[in-house]
Formats: structure tokens, sequence, C-alpha cells
């Protein structure tokens, strides 16, 4: 195989199982904004319309952990 023809049936996702533990870690990326929803949604192997409203739940049970100073305009 040259190196510029892809074998196209080779190129397959692994399918990733949904655990509790990688939902947690999607949805404080999600907060913290170090993951983007299609990476957030790929890292629990759900839809992005499945990781949007699982991560609307975790906000709605965990308020913010900041403070907005005052004098902010």
């Amino acid at each position: 195989m040259s190196l510029l023809k892809i074998d196209y049936k080779s190129l397959r996702e692994i399918p990733v199982k949904t655990t509790p533990e990688n939902v947690r870690e999607a949805n404080e990326g999600l907060f913290r904004a170090k993951m983007t929803l299609p990476a957030a949604a790929k890292h629990c192997g759900m839809t992005q319309k499945e990781m949007k409203l699982t991560f609307f739940e975790y906000l709605k049970y965990n308020k913010p952990d900041y403070e907005i100073p005052q004098d902010t305009p």
C-alpha cells in the first residue's frame, strides 16, 4: 500500500462505552470550557443532543463555584 492510497474500510471509530466517569469528565470539561460539545459527546459515546441534555441537567444540579465581582460592568 502506497502513502497516497487509504484503505477506507479500516477507518472506523471504536465505539466508546458510556460510563459515569466519562460523563463526569465530559461535564466538567464543558463547564470549565476545556472541551467542545462534539469532543465531550465523543468522549462519552453519546450523540451531541444527548450530551447537551446531560450538560443542562449537570448545570441544574451543580451551582457555580465562582464569584462575580460587584464592580464588573
